[in-house]
This record gives C-alpha cells, structure tokens and sequence, in this order.
C-alpha cells in the first residue's frame, strides 16, 4: 500500500526504538504471571487456540504482519463473520460501525473480561520486540478495512498513506483521549494527527496515560 512519509530526526527514531524495546522487555517479566493465568483461562473456557486467529495487519510501509492477540472469541470467529450467513446482519454492522461492535455475539466470558481491560493485547510485547511495532503508534488496521473504510470516506486517503509510514502501536492519541468509539474517519485523523507531531516526550505522555486507559476500560493497551 502506498504511504507518506512524515522524516523525524535520526535521534527520535533511535531513541524510540530503544524505548520501545526497554519497556516491553520489562513489561513482559511484569506481565509473566497474568500471561501465563489468561492463557489457562481461555483454554478451560472454550475450544479454539490460546492465541487470536486472525488475518494479518497492516503495518509500516503498507507491508502486513500477523500480530499476537490473546483470542477473546469464538474459535475462528474472524471467518464465521465474514462467511457465515448466519453472521450476515452483524458482519453489515461491523462494517457500519467503522470495524467495531459494541454487542459482539462472538466474545467469550473470558473474552469479555480480558478486553475490557486490554489484556488481550499483552502478547504484542513480542511484536516490538520483533520490530513490527512500537508501544506508541497509530492502529493496526485489516487490509480490507482500510479498503473498505477509504470508500466510505474518500476524503481520509492522504491521512491513511501518513498511517502507513510508521509502525503500529499497542497504544496511542486516539486511545488515551478517551474517544475510543468514535468512526474511521475520525480515527484516521487522529493517527495521522500523532504521525505529525510524534516526538519522544509526545510517546512517554501517551505511554504514561495508559495505564489509566486500561483500568477505566476505555483504551488499548
């Protein structure tokens, strides 16, 4: 996928990297304990893999990765929305609702919890550490709900090619801004918003917000 790129210092870019690789190096020794207990509750209560399965994201440069995900969900709950007749009404809605549901049939009683406090999305850790994203960054977004989304609103194209020139983030602006349920465009914007302005005492202001986004149950990790 095509992008803008918005150059930031070669200090930033080193500075982040090493931040990003710090923190979730020692967020995961933190997180050790609750990884290991989420990922026994998730097997006793449903069948289906510990970890999400779902299609890849896209990241920097517009190249996709797959990215770690406790699985919240039914057992392949990503194919059965799209494919399933039965999910025809909900998978309209999704797509309505800019990619979000609010009451998701799908979610398990596990799920519900580990969502509501972002702990779904403790195993991205490993995706920093891999280097397909950073702790602060826009949202890793589906191949086709980027094609669907810049449909919808045509208008968002530039902003989704300033997306795509960086790394995605397990938090970010739009998370800790308490506006979690707003559209795709509004979204969009509000990434492309953060791709211009990042700056390192930018990131450590979102990152040090987060916590609190993650205990009210209104952001990402």
């Amino acid at each position: 996928m095509p992008y803008i790129e918005i150059k930031k210092s070669l200090f930033y870019e080193i500075a982040k990297r090493i931040i990003d690789l710090l923190f979730s190096a020692v967020l995961i020794i933190i997180f050790s304990p609750i990884i290991f207990l989420v990922a026994i509750a998730i097997k006793l209560d449903s069948r289906g893999p510990i970890m999400a399965d779902t299609p890849e994201r896209v990241g920097k440069s517009g190249k996709t990765f797959k990215m770690y995900k406790f699985r919240s969900m039914v057992e392949n709950a990503h194919e059965l929305l799209r494919k399933n007749p039965k999910f025809s009404r909900l998978y309209r809605d999704y797509k309505h609702g800019s990619y979000k549901l609010k009451d998701d049939p799908r979610i398990t009683r596990v799920g519900r919890i580990i969502r509501k406090y972002s702990l779904d999305e403790v195993p991205q850790f490993f995706n920093i550490l891999r280097g397909e994203m950073s702790l602060v960054g826009p949202r890793a977004y589906y191949p086709d709900e980027l094609q669907e989304q810049q449909k919808k609103y045509p208008h968002t194209a530039d902003s989704v090619k300033i997306v795509l020139s960086v790394k995605p983030g397990i938090t970010g602006f739009w998370q800790v801004s308490g506006r979690s349920e707003i559209n795709f465009d509004k979204r969009i914007e509000m990434d492309a918003t953060y791709v211009r302005k990042r700056s390192i005492l930018y990131d450590l202001w979102i990152i040090f917000k987060t916590p609190w986004a993650m205990l009210s149950g209104k952001g990402a990790l």
